[in-house]
């Protein structure tokens, strides 16, 4: 007898559909699992044999066959599992056909018969809202709430086997998951993170908010000691809050990679990834035989954090480049190619020289030139290009260690943030613009018209500290981003001037 099951399976950030056929027949009794299936699915045999017998239904000792179409996709993981064990049970007779019909079921079976979560739910359940009348989807209770939060899906949570098949017959009713969204501040998850922590550097707490209000790149360059990674740690506090279109997006590549198993909901608090500079390439950027995201792509629409950032290897730093420019990850495999978002705000790290103190006053630095030179070498200049404030971080005084005086908070800074957000997203309305570190080349000659004062002094910039044409592109963003915390409509030389102060490698080259 054959039975047929409606699955899915996630590739990328995208859900495709996949039948589960099962066909039951007179035979030597085997297990066979077809359609390009990896080491993960075809073990489900074992799984599913005990789950079925664990649930009190009687595994049939006959040939069985299970085919995953399309066949020529490679299927892995084991979300498979539980349509497989409804495919056996249907084609034995004990669920009609029809009963299957208008569900999309996916879940992980323990031996037990108990469904354990899965990676996935919310593309999977994104991807059904394509589909003429949406089905229901019978997921893992665990995953439910983060599936839920497509409206047009009904999610239907289930908790065992016996419990699914009660469902599908009908003799069992399970109310629809709620979506698990959490109050959308975006700051809550960093209770004891603060700038006013940050005693003193007031130059690099004012780039961090220009970086921030204009989603820039930024690279803090100072001693140790100076506070380079205390203040990039705390930018989370300072970006505006998520939307729910950017939570589903941030959501769905923490769900392909298995971060949001038993979280409950989707993410709300924008991403701070902090990877070691011991990373590989495939860390950074994505990789595998099936290609699963990497750190890029997991700090999308939030913070990636790379300290010390000469240490890291070249080729490391390199494929950086193409996701910088294009907001996007492409790995292409033999088999496939894969596209991963990765809209990042980039903080980078670093001393100024191989032992630290080249522009430390108190301390005498023991580098050579040649030493400095090499050590700065390290990161290339079509990197650094892309990297739009490049800022000093001096030591801090004792004076300012020692004063009792508050410095200003997160929430103040994040006001002045959110409100030079809101005037580029009235901006660039009914564009895929966000803000205006995303501004094409269009977009950036519309709104970034200069006067004659300006003009004369970004072409003595550009002349003295030989700038490319990306970084006069860059210098005329962050200037567009100052105007818009000083809620100037027109760019001023002032604001040239200031994104001019950003590019202190530049300026030390």
């Amino acid at each position: 007898m054959l039975a047929r099951v409606k699955s899915s399976a996630v590739l990328g950030i995208d859900a495709h559909p996949i039948d589960v056929e099962v066909n039951v027949s007179p035979g030597l009794a085997r297990f066979d699992t077809v359609g390009l299936p990896d080491a993960a699915v075809k073990e489900s045999r074992d799984r599913v044999k005990a789950a079925i017998t664990n649930a009190g239904f009687a595994f049939p000792s006959r040939r069985i066959v299970v085919n995953l179409a399309p066949a020529d996709m490679r299927k892995e993981g084991s979300s498979f599992d539980l349509p497989i064990a409804l495919g056996i049970i249907a084609a034995s007779g004990l669920v009609p056909q029809e009963a299957l019909e208008g569900h999309v079921v996916l879940g992980e079976l323990s031996l037990d018969g108990s469904v354990k979560g899965i990676k996935g739910a919310l593309p999977i359940a994104s991807g059904l809202q394509s589909q003429a009348g949406p089905p229901g989807l019978v997921l893992p209770a665990i995953n439910a709430p983060e599936a839920a939060v497509v409206e047009d899906v009904a999610v239907y949570p289930v908790a065992t086997l016996a419990e699914t098949v009660d469902f599908l017959l009908g003799n069992r009713a399970i109310e629809r998951a709620q979506a698990g969204i959490e109050p959308a501040d975006g700051h809550e998850a960093w209770p004891a993170m603060d700038f006013a922590d940050v005693k003193g550097q007031p130059s690099a707490k004012r780039a961090l908010e220009v970086a921030c209000a204009g989603g820039h790149n930024v690279l803090l360059i100072g001693p140790p000691g100076a506070g380079k990674s205390m203040l990039a740690k705390r930018l989370p506090t300072i970006l505006p809050a998520m939307s729910l279109e950017e939570a589903i997006e941030t959501t769905k590549v923490h769900s392909v990679s298995g971060l949001t198993r038993g979280n409950g909901s989707i993410i709300t608090e924008r991403p701070f990834r902090s990877p070691h500079h011991t990373i590989s390439d495939a860390g950074l950027i994505g990789g595998g035989t099936v290609p699963m995201p990497g750190e890029v792509s997991l700090a999308h629409n939030g913070v990636l954090f790379l300290d010390e950032l000469p240490e890291f290897r070249r080729n490391v730093l390199e494929v950086l480049r193409q996701p910088l420019e294009d907001g996007v990850v492409t790995i292409a495999r033999a088999a496939m190619t894969l596209t991963y978002p990765a809209h990042i705000l980039l903080v980078g790290a670093m001393n100024p020289c191989p032992c630290g103190y080249l522009t430390d006053p108190r301390r005498a630095c023991a580098c050579t030139p040649t030493q400095i030179v090499s050590y700065r070498a390290r990161l290339s200049g079509p990197l650094l290009d892309r990297i739009d404030l490049q800022v000093e971080v001096p030591p801090v005084t004792y004076r300012d260690l020692a004063t009792d005086a508050n410095d200003e908070p997160s929430a103040a800074i994040r006001g002045r943030v959110e409100e030079a957000r809101e005037r580029q997203r009235r901006r660039f309305a009914g564009s895929p613009t966000h803000c205006n570190g995303q501004m094409t080349a269009r977009e950036l000659k519309a709104v970034c018209r200069l006067d004659e004062p300006s003009q004369a002094l970004l072409e003595a910039a550009v002349s003295r500290l030989g700038l490319s044409a990306r970084a006069y592109d860059r210098i005329l963003k962050v200037s567009r981003t100052i105007a818009d915390l000083a809620g100037a409509e027109a760019l001023g030389a002032e604001h040239i001037a200031e994104a001019i102060q950003y590019r202190s490698l530049d300026r030390a080259g």
